[in-house]
């Protein structure tokens, strides 16, 4: 098997953390015989080619199926550049993004969680890109917005939510406010009645979004599929990966969809910016990366989806091992700890 993998590269860390994730990837570790195909999505590129590089490497990702990208800079003072994220999106029509969060050894969790908890979030719609405006002055003044979502983006997350949890053994769990908003978010609540009746045997827990984090903290221990609108699973993704102590141990995903819902572009990343004031440090936690990497081989194949558990196996065993970065309170250097997964990841791959 040879695959092309889009790589979407980037900013400072993002692109340090991205080359890290590629040496794991390379045949001399994994076996799989991999083709890369680079964009230059780094702000000076951007700013040159006026961001026609992100354009080609969407229709790349169209082409090709599997990304792989590093943090970008997006700056608020250039809105012609925009966010190469939110571009990339809206021309691969991405429509969910999911998100792990898992257990890291050695690293402690609030309200001792375990088991790992997907957010599946819906990427596009709800309250952003939501029209805005105002009216009236003073005290009077009103502030108005429309939210808008579709039944499509609705029952994409459905889906994928009931078949991800199949796939895991997990439970969908969680949900929208939909007695408050029946018509709005009961939307979503319908598409996962819907979804639940075509997939009886996966284990379907709904709860209003206010209960879903209250209960959250009292977890007993289930592996979770949560499926969100928009805002609420950014807010919902940023806390459960503080709940495993660590944003280093996640992957982001973005897909999307054909019309039998059968995934289409699958572009992977670490959910952590650029952090430049760790740029040119060799300090840096490439976990989330190489974890980015390890998910986007688990869709490229069955061979490649064998060596993507021994790269996550490696990883966490590299850490329980008491091989980190600074963050987890180790004294590894980027490169050391890329260097012990590589290691470990060869020797589970011959053995």
């Amino acid at each position: 098997m040879n695959s092309t993998i889009v790589i979407l590269e980037g900013d400072q860390t993002g692109q340090e953390l991205l080359e890290e994730a590629l040496r794991v990837l390379d045949p001399a570790v994994t076996g799989v015989a991999l083709t890369f195909k680079r964009f230059d999505l780094s702000l000076g590129n951007r700013r040159a080619t006026k961001n026609r590089v992100v354009e080609e490497a969407a229709e790349a990702l169209l082409a090709y199926r599997f990304g792989l990208k590093a943090a970008t800079i997006t700056t608020e003072g250039e809105p012609d550049l925009g966010s190469p994220n939110a571009l990339l999106r809206e021309r691969v029509d991405g429509t969910v993004i999911v998100r792990t969060g898992r257990r890291i050894p050695g690293v402690p969790t609030l309200a001792n969680v375990y088991a790992p908890i997907a957010i599946v979030r819906m990427a596009v719609g709800d309250a952003y890109g939501a029209k805005e405006w105002r009216e009236g002055e003073g005290l009077s003044q009103v502030a108005y917005r429309i939210d808008r979502i579709t039944r499509r983006h609705c029952r994409a997350v459905a889906e994928f939510s009931f078949r991800h949890a199949e796939r895991l053994g997990a439970k969908v769990f969680g949900g929208p406010k939909y007695t408050v908003s029946p018509i709005y978010e009961g939307m979503l609540k319908e598409e996962l009645d819907a979804a639940a009746a075509r997939y009886p045997h996966v284990r379907y827990e709904p709860q209003l979004i206010d209960a879903t984090y209250a209960l959250l903290l009292a977890n007993p221990g289930d592996a979770l599929v949560i499926p969100a609108l928009n805002r609420d699973g950014d807010c919902l993704s940023d806390l459960v990966l503080q709940m495993f102590g660590s944003i280093a141990g996640a992957e982001s995903l973005l897909l999307s969809f054909d019309e039998s819902w059968n995934l289409r572009v699958i572009m992977a990343e670490a959910p952590h910016g650029t952090a430049p004031s760790l740029f040119r440090k060799n300090l840096a936690n490439p976990m989330a990366m190489i974890l980015a990497a390890a998910a986007l081989l688990s869709y490229i194949g069955s061979r490649a989806a064998v060596v993507a558990q021994a790269i996550t196996e490696a990883v966490f065993e590299a850490v329980c091992a008491g091989v980190r970065t600074a963050d987890l309170k180790g004294h590894a250097t980027t490169t050391e700890f890329t260097d012990e997964v590589i290691k470990r990841t060869h020797a589970k791959l011959t053995i």
